[in-house]
């Protein structure tokens, strides 16, 4: 069976990491969701992907610098252009801290999984991965099953060094290990970098991927996360990863075609920002 991960929650619907997103996810019936968290400067976990809020709120700056009342007075809903129902909460209720996701999942009242992206670099270093197992911890959170309640809970990230970190506390089997094709003209383009800093940015996560690759085979990780277009790319090595046991979890999947390629290599676990719609394709 292919589970159906939600991506930021049913972000295509809704936008990214708010409370309708997830909500709408939740009724699409998504196996599990996945998150992306960042730590406020009073270090609270909270749910963004980007470091700064510009891309995904009304206002502008470093999450890192912004206190959680001082991000809960900004609109991380409208830039999306798609009315809220009632029921999914006011525009000021759709910012989420990590806990209030959880809040959301347990409600559910059915078995979820909910991977949990670290973002890296950050000012926090390691901070990040640290207050947030003590948030898990808090609640009631068991590391060597990583069960919360009826949630499933595993972690990803693109950094092999918060894998490591994070493999003192939790099983293998529950570490994702995100891996993606490294493109030196995209990399400048969406990081508004010159070509040297382009480059000098490609080294650096070639260096971090080569790390993360070692992770894999090893079976320090056992979760894959290559990118569809890793996936594509890299049919050897990620079908040797196969072989050896490892689960996959592949995004970001929304394509008819993607879906098809996945389920013909095998994949386990498909991520993907609209989960009703790759649900009917199921």
């Amino acid at each position: 069976m292919t589970l159906i991960y939600a991506h930021r929650g049913a972000s295509a619907q809704y936008a990214e990491h708010t409370r309708a997103a997830y909500l709408q996810a939740i009724a699409d019936g998504a196996d599990g969701m996945e998150c992306d968290v960042h730590l406020t400067a009073d270090h609270q976990v909270v749910l963004l992907h980007d470091s700064t809020v510009d891309r995904t709120s009304n206002g502008s700056g470093a999450v890192a610098e912004m206190t959680l009342a001082e991000l809960r007075e900004l609109d991380f809903s409208s830039w999306k252009g798609v009315d809220v129902p009632d029921e999914y909460g006011a525009n000021s209720q759709q910012f989420l801290t990590l806990g209030e996701l959880l809040d959301l999942l347990l409600a559910a009242g059915r078995p979820i999984g909910l991977t949990i992206e670290f973002k890296h670099p950050n000012p926090f270093g390691d901070r990040l991965e640290e207050e947030t197992l003590k948030l898990l911890l808090a609640r009631g959170w068991l590391p060597q099953s990583s069960k919360l309640g009826s949630l499933n809970i595993s972690f990803m990230s693109f950094d092999p060094d918060a894998m490591k970190y994070l493999a003192s506390t939790v099983p293998a089997a529950q570490l994702c290990q995100l891996v993606a094709e490294i493109d030196v003209e995209q990399l400048s383009k969406e990081l508004g970098l010159g070509a040297v800093a382009a480059v000098a940015a490609a080294t650096a996560l070639r260096l971090a991927l080569a790390e993360g690759l070692r992770l894999l085979d090893s079976g320090e990780a056992g979760i894959a996360g290559p990118g569809i277009d890793y996936l594509r790319a890299q049919p050897d090595q990620t079908r040797r990863w196969l072989e050896a046991g490892r689960i996959f979890r592949v995004w970001t999947v929304d394509e008819a075609a993607d879906v098809r390629f996945c389920l013909d290599f095998g994949v386990q676990e498909i991520t993907t920002n609209r989960p009703a719609e790759v649900r009917a394709l199921l």
